[in-house]
């Protein structure tokens, strides 16, 4: 339950002769207590032992368990050795990457406050449906540090705060470029849109290709063994995307860059690539969907909800599984309107069910976003996970999208987005280059 505890004892001079008496008779005791401080210093030394140096700064052995536990636990990967060594080494770039982006906040004087890492907490569990108060209770069952998600977390809104104050400003769109954008737009108006999503490694050196195409095959393996897509992109991705699941939206073939674009024109919905190689590194590709010419976008589905989440601890057994899965199903059999749904909602698990009475498709988590958008109105899903529980979802009321083309000012956002992310992608490219990175092992 607890972590070391250090006992200090002052004394004065006045002191020491009853304290030699004392340690006549407390020898053997004393002895004892040798063993054991050297059994705790080597507990500590083991915690604080150097797994890299970047610039100034350490990565402990300690720090890379801890987030080692972080991606295994939240991304359902089986919790043993086999799985430790196939990660550290890309998790291990993962918390490099993140001590350069921390080192350049510091130098250009950007910070977080308590209240930007409460917020992104609160997003955390809205995103995963949980109550406020969830994520710390699921933290604390999982066996994950909380202190490592807050570090990663601190690194990434350090990082998005510096880039837009630090970049943006170089983002400019003439209304020439978004005039381009629109007919070029308006050209491809037949071809098919594909929905993609990415993971990213970066190849900084030549010397690293072999490793980092061994580490894009290894994540392949892991999606492949049932880990989806987008918790692996939002764990091991360097592309900015890596935020949002690896999501890319919606684009054509000539939207990307050559080799992505020959891929995906090749590829099936619900099908992953092979690592593609492009000057700036290692992409692995997801097609989520694709449309047809003039087809909407059905993330711009407006949608009305009732979710009903049954709560089920992260340590539950096989039996209280199998128990609060039969009850999900039992409520999908019966409720037969929204009404009725929010009324078992709450009723059972009042907590953690809500109504939700808009929200575009688009905004929902990718696994959610997919059962729904499948749903009638009044339909109640099958039993789905959420993040501390099972839970069922009806659509009570939708809004399709209209066939449009984006306005100005949405393809200006667009362009200005696709701008910064390079920009992004290069200055942490560049830090990479100019640092000192000293790998222990």
């Amino acid at each position: 339950m607890y972590g070391t505890i250090l006992f200090r004892w002052s004394f004065n001079s006045d002191m020491l002769p009853s304290m030699c008496r004392i340690n006549r008779l407390m020898r053997p005791v004393a002895v004892a207590g040798v063993v054991l401080l050297a059994l705790v210093a080597g507990a500590r030394a083991q915690e604080t032992r150097i797994s890299a140096i970047v610039n100034d700064d350490v990565v402990s052995l300690s720090d890379l368990a801890n987030r080692i536990q972080l991606v295994i636990r939240s991304s359902n990967l089986p919790d043993n050795q086999t799985t430790r060594d196939r990660v550290s080494a890309q998790v291990l770039r993962s918390l490099i990457d993140e001590k350069l982006e921390l080192q350049e906040a510091k130098r250009l004087n950007v910070t977080v406050s308590q209240d930007d890492i409460n917020q992104a907490l609160g997003r955390i569990e809205q995103q995963n449906n949980m109550p406020k108060g969830g994520l710390d209770q699921y933290l604390a069952q999982a066996g994950i540090s909380r202190a490592s998600l807050v570090d990663q977390l601190t690194a990434s809104l350090a990082w998005g705060k510096l880039v837009r104050n630090r970049l943006l400003q170089e983002v400019t769109i003439s209304d020439e470029e978004i005039s381009d954008e629109l007919k070029r737009m308006k050209e491809n108006a037949g071809v098919p849109q594909n929905r993609v999503s990415e993971i990213f490694l970066a190849v900084d050196d030549p010397r690293q290709d072999a490793e980092v195409k061994h580490a894009a095959e290894r994540l392949i393996d892991q999606i492949r063994g049932g880990t989806r897509f987008a918790i692996v992109a939002q764990q091991f991705s360097q592309s900015p995307t890596a935020a949002v699941g690896g999501d890319v939206g919606w684009v054509t073939p000539e939207q990307l860059p050559p080799q992505l674009g020959e891929a995906i024109q090749k590829m099936k919905p619900g099908e992953m690539s092979y690592p593609i190689r492009t000057t700036a590194g290692y992409y692995l590709l997801y097609l989520l969907d694709r449309k047809a010419p003039g087809q909407a976008d059905p993330g711009q589905t407006v949608l009305s909800l009732v979710e009903v989440v049954l709560p089920l601890a992260s340590s539950a057994s096989p039996t209280e599984q199998q128990q609060v899965m039969a009850q999900a199903q039992e409520i999908t059999s019966t409720a037969k309107s929204c009404g009725e749904l929010a009324k078992i909602g709450r009723d059972r698990a009042p907590e953690s069910s809500r109504e939700i009475p808009e929200i575009k498709a688009a905004d929902l988590p990718a696994g959610l976003r997919d059962a729904v958008l499948k749903l009638g109105v009044a339909e109640a899903s099958k039993p789905l996970p959420f993040g501390g529980g099972i839970g069922v979802v009806m659509v009570c009321d939708r809004k399709e999208p209209a066939n449009a083309l984006p306005s100005r000012e949405e393809v200006q956002e667009l362009l200005a987005r696709q701008r910064l992310d390079a920009l992004a992608r290069r200055y942490l490219r560049d830090l990479r280059r100019s640092a000192y990175v000293d790998i222990r092992g």
